[in-house]
């Protein structure tokens, strides 16, 4: 118990002393938008190509392991959809509910969970994983948010939002350096070796920084059925493929608490800017996130308990 809180605890201290920051006014109130947007766009994709781009390929990637955290992501999307075309959700509401009830914080909380338990080994096959699921997690999140108004949407602006995606050309650049063996100069390495050592803290820091009660205004009622599917039914859903397909040891453990991550903040500016409902988005993001901490302090305590 006392390792598990000491994995799980530093994570959310540093996601607090953002919020303690914002709430002391040390920075000014566009500063963690700003953090934010150079996380996203700079900090996150050069973590993402000096990782998976340093990783021996061969050994590092697991097919089994990404089938079954593709496939977990799928059937969670499913689910979700279908529950809200069922119960004739606005499309708006549609949107933001399905999105909310699958899309994890991988990048930000994930990755910071995975390295805090297993070290650079795990961030690096976290890394490899990451690099095929953001992909994946881009193209149902489009799809939670555009189907529901499908009349209003068009191949070009799908096609758009994927072939931008700076985490989806940072892995595709990750991938291609690893699989293809390319040399890293000692120069770049030790530079990204650097640049990359801000991107964990400073991700963690801008979640802190953007918790705000005043987002809690969308229905709780579906935010929290999303939070339950996000934190408890993909993770069982991944673990049950997981074992289905023999994936065992460090990979399960990371394919687990991958699966586990709460809802991404990004779901929050999609779907403001995508026509969903983007006040049940912002509390779906703050539910997933608040009680991350204890599914979290769950997953590994079990993970513990099978010696992994």
């Amino acid at each position: 118990m006392i390792n598990v809180i000491e994995i799980v605890l530093p994570v959310f201290l540093i996601i607090g002393l953002g919020y303690a920051i914002r709430r002391l006014g040390l920075v000014s109130g566009d500063f963690f938008s700003e953090v934010n947007k150079l996380v996203y766009y700079v900090c996150l994709p050069l973590l993402l190509i000096y990782k998976i781009a340093g990783a021996d390929f061969s050994t590092s990637f697991n097919f089994h392991l990404v089938l079954a955290t593709s496939a977990g992501v799928a059937c969670c999307f499913a689910v979700s959809y279908l529950y809200g075309k069922w119960r004739s959700f606005p499309a708006p509401v549609h949107g933001s509910f399905c999105q909310g009830s699958f899309r994890g914080n991988l990048a930000y909380i994930g990755l910071a969970i995975v390295f805090n338990a297993y070290g650079d080994i795990g961030l690096t096959r976290a890394g490899i994983l990451l690099g095929f699921l953001v992909p994946v997690l881009n193209i149902f999140a489009i799809f939670a948010l555009l189907l529901p108004q499908l009349q209003q949407t068009n191949s070009r602006e799908i096609i758009t939002q994927l072939i931008t995606n700076p985490l989806i050309l940072a892995s595709l650049a990750g991938l291609s350096w690893s699989y293809f063996k390319l040399p890293m100069p000692i120069i770049l390495d030790r530079t990204l070796s650097i640049a990359t050592g801000m991107t964990l803290p400073l991700a963690l820091i801008s979640i802190g920084g953007s918790f705000s009660l005043a987002k809690l205004k969308g229905d709780i009622g579906k935010a929290a059925l999303a939070t339950a599917m996000k934190l408890l039914f993909l993770p069982l859903i991944t673990g049950a493929l997981m074992l289905l397909l023999n994936v065992s040891g460090l990979d399960f453990a990371i394919g687990l608490l991958m699966a586990g991550a709460p809802t991404a903040v990004a779901t929050y500016i999609m779907a403001s800017q995508m026509g969903a409902d983007g006040d049940l988005a912002g509390t779906i993001v703050m539910l997933a996130t608040s009680f991350s901490a204890v599914s979290y302090t769950l997953l590994l305590l079990c993970l513990r308990s099978y010696g992994i």
